[in-house]
């Protein structure tokens, strides 16, 4: 894994975050939820990158 694809996990990780406080903000769930997906898939894949030390 490169630096590409490092910046486009934690790019999904900050994404994901304003999706998150922007659901709640406006009280919608479904955003709020979609968020915290796109969060916590950015985690998993930049963790995964780091247990094959690429």
């Amino acid at each position: 894994m490169g630096a590409d694809d490092t910046v486009k996990n934690r790019t999904q990780q900050v994404k994901g975050k304003a999706k998150e406080v922007a659901g709640q903000a406006t009280g919608n769930k479904k955003l709020e939820w979609s968020g915290k997906r796109d969060m916590a898939a950015g985690e998993v894949k930049q963790r995964g990158s780091k247990l094959t030390g690429s």
